[in-house]
């Protein structure tokens, strides 16, 4: 299931660029949701669909029971948000809330930096918030969503159990 919402938040001091709900989720229902979240389980469990993806990285999800959880990608964290569909729509037409789970102000900036979603891809980290990446354009680049997710994923679940500000090198291998 996928939302659609005519969200139009406003500019954000003296930018001119104009956001809508389309600069801040992403269309997935020509992918496969069960290829973005294999890489989650361990944290969300085997009961929840995605609803939402947003511009970012991030993922609303769906329970059997209807409940909604924000997963924060960057943060590697999963946080209840609603109890039922209705009142998470109720909560999007706030702007503080959506400000805070869908970045508008990044977004924005993000897109003023030249990058432009295309079909299939969103703005992905370069290095997660969680490893010590920042919240800031050019921390973000064009990334593949199955490639967002799953590797977000596996990285969380390497790091889940090390204390804040532990030292990880990363390989990457062909």
């Amino acid at each position: 299931m996928q939302l659609t919402n005519k969200l139009k938040p406003a500019n954000r001091g003296t930018a001119t660029m104009k956001i809508t709900w389309k600069d801040l989720s992403i269309d997935f229902s020509n992918i496969d949701w069960n290829k973005l979240i294999v890489d989650w389980i361990w944290l969300i469990g085997n009961d929840k669909e995605p609803i939402i993806i947003s511009s970012i990285g991030d993922m609303f999800l769906k329970d059997n029971n209807g409940k909604i959880y924000w997963l924060n990608v960057g943060e590697g964290l999963l946080d209840f948000v609603s109890d039922n569909i209705d009142d998470f729509k109720s909560k999007l037409k706030e702007n503080s809330q959506v400000d805070e789970w869908f970045m508008i102000e990044l977004v924005q900036q993000i897109k003023e930096s030249g990058l432009e979603l295309v079909n299939g891809k969103l703005y992905g980290y370069k290095k997660l918030p969680a490893i010590g990446g920042d919240y800031i354009p050019e921390n973000f680049e064009l990334t593949d969503l199955e490639v967002h997710f799953s590797l977000a994923g596996q990285i969380h679940k390497q790091i889940k159990d090390l204390p804040d500000g532990t030292k990880v090198n990363f390989k990457v291998i062909d």
